[in-house]
């Protein structure tokens, strides 16, 4: 089996190589069932959606935040922390965007949120570089979700869900090709399952 950086850098490469109407492409399936999935945990109401914007050649996830926030959601998204630690901003397409004091990325400015606010969040959609069918992710390499899902778990103990997925259905979102058999990523003791796939296909529910 591959190791987690073998295949992380083996979907970087293919990712770079994805022409910008295939990227496009990508970005309106993904808002697409992405959305649909929304609006089945909300019931059709309004509710809270944790996300984040992919850069890059990740999945492009901006058309998804708003469509989200469109369909009358609010859309939260992540900002790194001291001590390996997620907070949390509300988006809006008028957000600003500045240097993360923690990593290289951008992040959304506002005021920050602790793991708290997910008390009120219907679902999540997670960055990864692939997923595996038995639910295994693998993400940047960074350790922030690993660390958020696991304080997660502690804060709702009580909307655990069945086969370890933690208690708020999660989304990991990558390109088709990037769905890998069961069993397919080598799973640590950290390691917290998602619970569905959101690809440019379609969504996958897993478990």
């Amino acid at each position: 089996m591959a190791s987690k950086e073998e295949i992380r850098s083996g979907h970087r490469i293919r990712r770079a190589a994805m022409a910008q109407a295939a990227l496009e492409a990508a970005g309106a399936g993904i808002a697409r069932h992405g959305l649909a999935w929304a609006t089945e945990l909300a019931g059709g109401s309004p509710s809270t959606f944790a996300a984040y914007l992919g850069v890059g050649s990740e999945p492009p996830s901006l058309p998804l935040l708003t469509a989200l926030y469109d369909a009358g959601h609010r859309v939260l998204l992540p900002v790194c922390e001291p001590g390996i630690q997620l907070g949390w901003v509300y988006w809006t397409p008028q957000s600003e965007f500045v240097r993360s004091r923690y990593a290289p990325i951008q992040e959304p400015a506002g005021e920050r949120q602790g793991t708290e606010v997910m008390q009120h969040t219907s679902g999540i959609f997670l960055p990864a570089t692939a997923v595996d069918l038995s639910g295994n992710r693998i993400g940047q390499g960074g350790g922030y979700y690993d660390v958020f899902l696991a304080a997660l778990a502690v804060l709702l103990p009580e909307r655990a869900q069945p086969h370890d997925h933690g208690p708020l259905p999660t989304a990991a979102v990558v390109y088709d090709a990037e769905v890998l058999p069961a069993g397919g990523i080598p799973a640590e003791s950290f390691d917290r399952k998602v619970s569905c796939v959101l690809t440019p296909g379609g969504l996958i529910r897993l478990g």
